[in-house]
Parts: structure tokens; sequence; C-alpha cells
């Protein structure tokens, strides 16, 4: 079993992930709250988790080990106080203003299993079961002063682990995000990164406590020398900053941070919405990047102050000049096509897994996106996705790497 965190590529061979299989927390979803927690749709519980378990076995079979986000986090409650804290901090960050149904709260997390009790923090609580019990009016009345339906919301977005924090190298980046919804899920990070018998020495370039969004979606390690990190609708340029300064300065192999501007809108969310690494010198990408794309470098220099330039150009000559490549193949999503693209760029067919370099994990609905990449030399391994793709997702935004083998 692999121990700590070693991550300094995004096509090294894959041997630990991590992942959040989807719980109760989807099934808060309601079509009048689905612009609040993030989703356009539903997906149906059964065939999601079906399709993600399908997910899991398809990493297993190529020789990765699986380990589960809500595991970790039980794994990461190593004594009474650290629980008492953990559950305190959660009902501090849900938005319960109204002190008795704290309090409610406070003794029904209190009085579950571990395990249990994590995931009722992810699944969220509707008021309807806290009014059933009880021995005071004020219990039933909190379940209908309104007629918003949950004590604390739901997580639904947490079956996508990329986001709330990222590893790179042999640290780890505890991220604030860019929306109150999903900032709660980097709480599990937190505890994890803190108490973790595996994982709480890792150095930390990145905290959650810092002022301006940063996401892991907008996160590549693309070599042990060069991070990518994505100026986007939810990762902010003070964030890239402090990131920089610290993975530059304390970490062992880094020497830039390529700072990619990409448009600010839902459908370039994050940088790995627009492209993702698939081989040495394959990528898969947007197809409205090929023409031009804005790019800072982020160095320091020999006093050990940031330096930064600007560069604009094509994505293929970035990507030469930096990674010391004589070739690079790009591969459009949808081949380029007007319609094929926007479909299957809208169930994220830019968005690979890489397990090694060269094979992949895909969506099965992006057909036309995976002939392409076949057709380039690229191995995929297809899993079912017509409920986990309703989430605007793909495979690498479901799954954390915790250790990669060195290229």
């Amino acid at each position: 079993m692999e121990t700590g965190i070693h991550n300094t590529s995004e096509i090294g061979r894959l041997k630990k992930v991590m992942l959040h299989r989807p719980g109760a927390e989807l099934e808060n979803l309601v079509p009048e709250y689905l612009e609040r927690l993030l989703f356009d749709d539903i997906p149906y519980l059964k065939e999601a988790q079906r399709e993600h378990d399908a997910f899991a076995e398809c990493l297993r079979a190529q020789g990765v080990e699986v380990v589960y986000l809500t595991d970790l986090v039980v794994e990461s409650i190593t004594d009474n106080a650290v629980r008492q804290e953990f559950i305190r901090t959660f009902l501090q960050e849900s938005g319960v203003t109204e002190q008795r149904m704290e309090e409610r709260l406070y003794e029904e997390l209190s009085a579950m299993p571990d395990g249990e009790m994590v995931r009722t923090m992810m699944a969220g609580v509707r008021k309807s079961a806290l009014g059933k019990k009880g021995g005071r009016l004020g219990d039933f009345l909190a379940a209908t002063e309104d007629d918003y339906p949950f004590a604390v919301d739901p997580m639904p977005n947490l079956y996508f682990t990329r986001d709330p924090f990222a590893t790179i190298g042999r640290g780890v980046s505890i991220h604030k995000m860019h929306t109150v919804t999903r900032n709660r899920e980097t709480l599990f990070g937190k505890f994890i990164f803190e108490h973790h018998p595996l994982y709480q020495n890792a150095p930390r370039w990145y905290d959650r406590g810092e002022t301006s969004s940063l996401e892991g979606g907008d996160i590549l390690v693309l070599s042990p020398e060069v991070l990518a990190v994505g100026i986007s609708q939810r990762t902010r340029e003070n964030s890239i900053d402090t990131l920089a300064e610290a993975v530059l300065g304390k970490s062992d192999t880094f020497k830039k941070v390529l700072a990619f501007n990409i448009p600010k809108t839902r459908s370039f969310m994050h940088l790995d919405t627009v492209f993702t690494m698939v081989d040495r010198d394959k990528f898969t990408v947007h197809p409205n990047i090929l023409q031009s794309i804005t790019v800072f470098v982020m160095e320091l220099d020999e006093n050990r102050q940031m330096r930064i330039t600007q560069e604009d150009g094509r994505l293929e000559d970035i990507l030469k000049e930096h990674l010391h490549l004589d070739h690079v193949t790009l591969i459009p999503c949808g081949r380029g096509g007007a319609i094929d693209a926007a479909r299957e760029q809208w169930s994220d067919g830019s968005n690979t897994l890489a397990i090694a370099p060269g094979e992949v994990v895909v969506y099965a609905r992006n057909d036309v996106t995976n002939r392409s990449l076949e057709d380039a030399g690229v191995r995929i391994h297809v899993i079912p996705s017509a409920e986990l793709s309703r989430g605007r997702g793909g495979p690498r935004c479901m799954s954390m790497p915790l250790w990669r083998e060195d290229i």
C-alpha cells in the first residue's frame, strides 16, 4: 500500500486514487434548488452508483488502489477531541443560525457512529427529519417556520473529488472554493490532512482559510517541474500568486507555474474542461482554444523573487516550449465539429483521467472524441456515464490521485 502523497505528473502510472461514491446527497436534489447547489439536472442515484462502481472497478482492474473519501474522513477522527471539533466546525460552516436548531443537530450528530455521522453531513439534513422527534415545541416549529426544506444543505458535488483539494508533488493544497455551497466540502480535506495517520504530514501549499478562490479542476501537474493553473470562473489570480509562491519556494522539483487565462464561463469552468494531458505529447482540448491563448509564466529569479512574463500564442507551441517537446498532438473534443464538439463538451469529452502514459478513462457517451483518441494511438477504458455526466464533470473531475509513479 502506498502511503503519503506522490504526484509529479498527469500521466504517471496511477497507483492510488481517492473517489467518493455518490450517496444520499443526490436524493436531496430538488428542481427548485438546483442552481443553488450547482446542478443542471438530477441524477438517478441507484444508476449513478452502478456507474461509479464500474469506474472504481475499471481502475482496480488496472492495478489502482481505490480509497474513498468517507473512509478517509472516518479514519481521521482519531479521538473524541477531534470528533467534537469536527462536529462544531461543520455546524459553524453549515449556515445554521437558530441556536435550538444547532443544538439539536449537534445532539443528533454526536449520537451517531462515525461513518453514519460523516454520511449524514454529506447528505444534508431535512427539517422534516428533525421535526419528527423531540419534546419541545420549538423542535416542531423549526421544521415549518419557512418553506426551505433543509436544516443543512446537501453536498451533491462531492463525487467530483478533484476540486476541494489537489495533490501536487509530495504536498497538498486545500482550497477555498468559489461558492459557499462547495466550500463546505473542503472541511473533509482539512481533517484528513491534519489528522489521518497516512497524510497528516503532507506539506501544505494552500489553505482553505485564504480569502480568494482556488479549485482543483484548474490545477494540472504537467511535469515534475511545471505546474499549470487556470485563471478561470472559479480560480482567481490572487490565489495563483499564493499557490505559486508556496510551490516554487518550498517544493523539491517545481521550477515554473503556467497560469492559463481561460474564458470565465460555465462551459470553460476549469482548466481541465479546456484540456487534459493523455500522453507525454498528447492532449485533449476544447476546440475554442486552438487559435490563441494567453499564458503567464511564473518563476523565481536569482533573488527568489517572483518573475512573471506574458506569452500569447498557440497552445501547441506553448506546451512544446515549456515541456521541452519536439511535437505535440492536440485532440479536439468531438473532432472539432460545431455540433459534435458542443454536445460532447457538455458531457466533458475533453476531461479524461490518465492512468498511465497513453492510457485513459473516458465516458462512453463521448463516442466521437473517444474514436479520435484511439486514432491518435491512445488506449481508452470506457465507463458508463448516463447519470454521472448530469453533474457536469468527467473522469478526471471524479478522481483525486494520491500516488502516481514518476515518468
